[in-house]
């Protein structure tokens, strides 16, 4: 009953960062839009827009920043993979767990700084300091947003790491593809 449960929590969430990062993949065709308008406007037309700048530079965070639970889902960070791949995947389970509550304490300070920020953005009317000067209040947002998301992601990895170090059972089963990639990395750790 526990398992069913938390691995309705784990596809629950993972589900969730998908569609967060997918929706922040959509903006990169906007970005590059964006920045390639500019360059037409600035070069061609002789004309460089005042919103350009600060629309591109704004889309960047939020790719980045939201795509970074997706990233973390799909295992994409970077791993220290002499050490990682050299041990049992208990102990790998291990080592995730206390990056990941590393990961988590330093994501809920960001939260709380950005909620402080989004706070004061809308108090002050804080605008970006640019010719155009946009406001600043929907970047907090997604910093929220995005280390929410973030957060949710690692609770969802620690709670199938401290399954698999308790029981030594995945909670969620991989694709045989996944497990057949982890196998070949493991043997090519072993043969260096």
């Amino acid at each position: 009953m526990l398992s069913k449960v938390l691995t309705a929590y784990c596809l629950g969430i993972n589900r969730l960062v998908y569609w967060v990062g997918l929706s922040a993949s959509v903006l990169m065709p906007i970005l590059a839009a964006t920045v390639a308008f500019e360059v037409f406007s600035r070069y061609v037309l002789g004309s460089p827009t005042i919103w350009a700048y600060d629309v591109s530079l704004f889309l960047f965070g939020y790719i980045a920043a939201l795509g970074g639970a997706l990233a973390q889902q799909n295992k994409a960070h970077i791993n220290v993979d002499v050490l990682y791949l050299s041990v049992s995947m208990r102990v790998r389970s291990v080592f995730n767990l206390v990056s990941y509550s590393l990961a988590i304490f330093f994501l809920a300070v960001v939260l709380m700084m950005a909620y402080g920020k989004f706070e004061e953005a809308i108090e002050f009317n804080y605008r970006r300091q640019s010719e155009w000067a946009p406001s600043m209040a929907h970047f907090w947002i997604m910093m929220i947003v995005a280390c929410g998301s973030f957060i949710a992601q690692f609770t969802s990895d620690m709670l199938q790491d401290l399954y698999y170090v308790v029981t030594g059972k995945a909670l969620i089963e991989q694709d045989s593809e996944v497990n057949e990639q982890q196998d070949t990395l493991v043997e090519q750790a072993g043969d260096v």
